[in-house]
């Protein structure tokens, strides 16, 4: 099954819907609710009608390529209006209020530029 140019995986149907951007275990037991479709039934095992169910329930959710150019949009506004947020993605830091001194090696890199001990290893032999 494909559904935003997504082909959903061959897993139960709760889980399977969280590989679409902008879906996730909440609101993909919310679609399978609204749609009255078993969560627990795999993907490969659904009828047609129960395809096209699921399809007409993700036709107002904002998804994939369309979501993503929202949340980008959202950011580029960040920075052209010179909010500190703003100043804080142009930077590739951390926009949320974390500390930078350590833990925010996902954001940076993984940069380790303090040295360790300052020993090195004995290889055993």
């Amino acid at each position: 099954m494909r559904i935003s140019g997504i082909t959903i995986p061959n897993k139960r149907l709760k889980f399977a819907l969280t590989e679409l951007y902008g879906i996730g275990n909440s609101r993909s037991a919310l679609i399978c609710k609204k749609a009255k479709i078993d969560p627990m039934k795999r993907a490969d095992e659904l009828t047609a009608d129960e395809e096209n169910a699921v399809r007409k329930q993700l036709e107002g959710i904002a998804l994939e390529g369309d979501l993503k150019r929202e949340v980008s949009q959202n950011i580029k506004r960040l920075k052209d209006i010179g909010s500190y947020r703003g100043s804080r993605h142009t930077k590739r830091l951390p926009a949320r209020g974390q500390r930078t001194k350590t833990n925010s090696r996902t954001i940076r890199g993984n940069v380790r530029k303090t040295m360790g001990s300052g020993r090195h290893k004995v290889e055993k032999t």
